[in-house]
């Protein structure tokens, strides 16, 4: 896949069976609220980001097919190729990157599902510190934002390897209700998405206490 084509969907539906495979063979994810997620139309999937494997736990188990916007760092040798053949989408973090901002657009307006973690990087997961891209892609791709909560994959107790959580413990991935980002205006400026980002951020932070009271994590 070059810089400027759109991932494809068959290609995310593969990486998806791959992803259930690992998940439910390495660790025991528990999904909740699965079924208030869209069947069609463009869906941002966002999600809290405590670990490495929020990422392809969601994948694995969320209903549709999902392309990730995910650090360019992660692109070498053969794991490049492969999140590449799955339908990942590459994105420079340090600059606007145009490429991977018209390939995100581009799974929207193809009605595809495009995951996102909003806070950018690994932290605490409590959607503390949000940016603003991902308002951005919701209001110019028309997007339903699905809040995402992985509970459990930061785990330390049982440890067999350092960066994975104990192997067959249990983790939990609640899905929430969708939203539209905007104010129904259609309106792009800078306060727009600023107000649409303060939006996004209540409703995520909500929705992880929310699924914090419903899982006892």
């Amino acid at each position: 896949m070059t810089r400027s084509e759109t991932p494809s969907e068959r290609g995310a539906e593969v990486g998806r069976r791959i992803g259930v495979g690992l998940m439910y063979g390495l660790w025991k994810p528990r999904v909740l609220g699965a079924w208030k997620v869209p069947a069609s139309g463009p869906v941002i999937f966002a999600v809290n980001h405590s670990h490495n494997i929020d990422g392809p736990m969601v994948m694995g188990v969320a209903p549709r097919p999902v392309h990730f916007l995910i650090k360019k760092e992660a692109f070498i040798g053969p794991l490049g190729s492969f999140l590449n053949g799955i339908g990942q989408l590459q994105v420079d973090r340090t600059s606007a990157d145009r490429g991977a901002i018209t390939r995100a657009l581009g799974v929207l307006q193809n009605g595809g599902a495009l995951g996102i973690f909003p806070e950018g990087t690994r932290g605490e997961g409590d959607f503390a510190s949000l940016r603003a891209g991902l308002a951005y892609f919701a209001v110019r791709g028309g997007a339903q934002v699905v809040p995402v909560a992985v509970l459990g994959s930061a785990e330390r107790r049982g440890r067999l390897i350092k960066a994975l959580p104990p192997l067959r413990s249990r983790v939990d991935v609640v899905f929430g209700d969708p939203f539209e980002a905007g104010d129904g205006s259609g309106r792009r400026t800078r306060k727009a998405l600023d107000e649409a980002t303060e939006r996004i951020q209540k409703q995520l932070t909500a929705h992880l206490e929310n699924a914090r009271r419903l899982t006892g994590r």
